[in-house]
């Protein structure tokens, strides 16, 4: 039987040129804003247009225009959105009459933030993800956008190319969250890491076995990983540009498949774990983004890599469990294994590299999920500066998060009787959690990403599509421009 090949890591995005009026002659999406007042909008092509962000209405015939699509107010999410939604019509049309191209002509009012938006929704709106052994349908391939003024056309086109790096992590986030685990053990997230990074200027990839990782005491990562047949790794990224003055640590919990343990998920929802793994992807995917801009500012990040399996050699609740640095834990549930292997990595990282500021991203809790729904991210930090940084960032790149209280009330609750923490404290899950990894950072700045929520999607909306989203990509990188 023919092997049916995966998708290429990372995946293909559709392409986004800037041009001058000169070269226009595809067929055109024209963008209907919002109207002032109670004006009606009038017909274009024979079609009524619907200002509404991401409504597209398809107009029949021979007309060059073919697509209209509502902006809304013409907020950037609304721009982010009407490229998303173009992008899927666009493919959905495809699949009966290809064309090799499609152009938006942009209006004297559109900025450079209109042409980012408007590309950066286009290219993850959409994206595809599915291993399949049927030929693949046709999809277009280049949007063309085109600037009122031909003066325009570099500012317009460096905008592009800045949403395209940061489409591409986003996008890459997903390839490796979406890759089953079938394929995605511990060794392929780290030589596919290694692989991506390789040739990136000031950019260092370094992966640590588990002889290295039982060598140097990382007993949470081992307690993990212990059950697989697919032994843990440690991937170690280092960018490292000339002139940097800040140094910023990212810290991605990499479990590739989690089945719980002894204490083991019910079955129902346990074939999305193969996403638990999304704070690792993002945060590699972030770092080759940062390395191939360019920014000035040093970056090191530390994926602890393993699965969580059930076997003979799994590791038990009632376990006490010694820790990189020496500091032990009580374990009370296998399946809370992402705060194990990140309290080894953030101990590791803020002792070996003293960064001004860590920042860990995790699938951690469900009651992040409870608390914020499944489009915004939690954030916990113990540094106000720290956690402004953070908020913008995510502003910046169209993701949403919400400081959370580290109260003190509940620090307490994590004090160990047989060991130094307990791993499940009583409390609130979420925030006793953060208190949890609080233990590891040596009072170093620091905030913890929870994104158990917004990290995988079961429906489309904005630039999302089922499956992996990327989501805390685009915030790393945006997070690390703040601080060049």
């Amino acid at each position: 039987m023919a092997r049916v090949p995966l998708p290429s890591v990372p995946g293909r995005l559709l392409e986004v040129e800037v041009l001058d009026e000169s070269r226009r002659g595809a067929l055109e999406a024209v963008l209907v804003p919002q109207p002032d007042g109670d004006t009606e909008l009038e017909p274009i092509a024979g079609v009524r247009p619907s200002a509404k962000a991401g409504e597209v209405k398809l107009v029949p015939g021979d007309s060059k225009v073919r697509w209209l699509v509502g902006v809304g107010k013409g907020e950037a999410e609304h721009y982010r959105t009407a490229g998303a939604a173009l992008a899927r019509a666009v493919d959905a049309y495809f699949e009966h009459d290809p064309v090799k191209s499609v152009q938006v002509a942009l209006d004297e009012d559109a900025t450079t933030e209109t042409a980012y938006e408007l590309a950066m929704g286009a290219m993850l709106g959409g994206y595809r993800y599915k291993v399949t052994g049927e030929e693949p349908k046709p999809r277009l391939k280049t949007l063309r956008l085109v600037p009122r003024f031909e003066r325009a056309v570099p500012a317009f086109a460096e905008a592009v190319g800045r949403a395209r790096e940061l489409a591409a992590a986003a996008a890459l986030a997903r390839d490796l969250a979406n890759t089953p685990s079938n394929v995605k053990d511990p060794a392929w997230l780290a030589g596919t890491t290694e692989r991506l990074t390789t040739g990136l200027a000031n950019l260092t990839a370094t992966i640590r076995d588990e002889r290295w990782l039982a060598e140097q005491g990382f007993g949470g990562v081992l307690a993990v990983g212990g059950g697989s047949a697919s032994p843990p790794r440690l991937i170690e990224l280092d960018y490292k540009p000339r002139g940097a003055v800040r140094h910023l640590l990212y810290v991605g919990k990499g479990i590739t498949f989690d089945t719980g343990g002894l204490s083991i998920k019910p079955a129902d929802g346990m074939h999305l774990m193969r996403t638990d793994m999304a704070g690792g992807g993002a945060v590699i995917a972030a770092v080759r983004a940062i390395a191939a801009l360019g920014l000035k500012v040093r970056v090191t990040a530390l994926v602890p890599a393993a699965e969580n399996h059930v076997s003979g050699s799994s590791y038990r609740p009632g376990d006490i469990v010694r820790h990189y640095g020496g500091k032990t834990t009580e374990v009370g549930n296998t399946d809370a294994e992402g705060r194990m292997v990140l309290a080894d990595a953030l101990a590791y990282g803020i002792k070996r590299f003293k960064p001004d500021a860590v920042v860990d991203v995790a699938t951690l809790t469900g009651a992040m999920k409870v608390a914020l729904g499944l489009r915004t991210g939690g954030l916990f930090a113990s540094d106000d500066d720290l956690a402004a940084r953070i908020t913008a960032a995510g502003e910046a790149a169209g993701e949403a998060w919400w400081r959370m209280p580290l109260l003190e009330a509940h620090a307490d609750a994590v004090k160990g009787e047989l060991g130094d923490v307990k791993q499940m404290p009583v409390g609130p899950g979420g925030i006793t959690a953060a208190l949890f990894l609080r233990e590891f950072t040596g009072g170093a700045p620091w905030a913890h990403l929870d994104i158990a929520g917004p990290a995988r999607a079961d429906r489309t909306y904005a630039d999302v599509v089922p499956g992996g989203t990327g989501f805390a990509a685009r915030t790393l990188v945006e997070l690390a421009a703040a601080y060049t």
